[in-house]
């Protein structure tokens, strides 16, 4: 899952198809304000922008203080996915359900100081819990070690809830940290600096795709196999059998 936070914006619409053709099957979007990070990127008259070069899904991750007076506008704009921190919202469960009443998919993101058991009674609202594995605000920092531990927690909970989220990553993914966090169960894997920082971003793209899928035990041929989950209903449960091999449909 390409993320656009560390591409070139005087390029932008080209580096999206760039990777796009790359493999990714969603957009990762990073919306700051300045406040809950120290950073400020995008909002959404730039989501509006992306929606007009791309048919895939945008995934809109929002650090913000108050991501419900976005969550409105971000519809408008055509996201499909948005998330907001469990750190930041002051009724987490109204803005899960305002974000679903959008017509978006709903997902919840935590800290790395923050453990997943304080979500337990949102799991079944969500379509996506993101496990940061860097402190959010900046691109090109280092995976912490400890995420994959909360990584493997979700999953297990997952099983035992009988719940159908998935388990999406974003902070140090990259060629060195990508297998890991695939054995340790992820489903949906967040790259910017890995795809865009050096290089070219098509190559980058499917480099990390192949290193993800190996490390999934997939086979290297299965782009039509791929294409084919796509069209399946998001919400369809996996067989366990083949929950491993099939876990990176959406990985970009």
């Amino acid at each position: 899952m390409p993320s656009i936070l560390s591409a070139d914006f005087a390029r932008l619409g080209e580096q999206i198809e760039a990777a796009e053709r790359g493999g990714g099957t969603v957009i990762h979007l990073d919306v700051m304000d300045g406040h809950f990070v120290p950073n400020i990127t995008i909002g959404p008259p730039v989501v509006a922008s992306v929606r007009k070069v791309t048919k895939l899904p945008l995934d809109c991750h929002l650090m913000i203080e108050n991501p419900d007076e976005f969550i409105p506008a971000l519809a408008e704009a055509g996201a499909n996915w948005v998330s907001v921190h469990y750190e930041a919202c002051r009724h987490l469960h109204r803005s899960l359900e305002l974000i679903a009443q959008q017509g978006m998919r709903p997902g919840v993101v935590v800290n790395p100081a923050t453990r997943v058991d304080l979500l337990i009674d949102i799991l079944p609202m969500v379509h996506h819990v993101l496990v940061m594995s860097v402190n959010p605000g900046f691109g090109g920092q280092s995976f912490i070690p400890f995420s994959l531990g909360k990584i493997r927690r979700l999953c297990a909970l997952r099983d035992e809830l009988g719940l159908e989220y998935r388990v999406e990553v974003d902070g140090g993914v990259a060629e060195d940290t990508i297998a890991r966090v695939v054995e340790a169960g992820a489903d949906l894997l967040v790259a910017g600096n890995a795809v865009f920082g050096e290089g070219n971003a098509e190559e980058n793209a499917r480099n990390l795709l192949r290193t993800a899928r190996m490390a999934a035990g997939e086979p290297l041929n299965g782009a039509t196999k791929r294409a084919n989950e796509m069209k399946q209903p998001e919400n369809r449960r996996r067989p366990a059998a083949t929950a491993k091999r099939n876990r990176l449909r959406r990985v970009k």
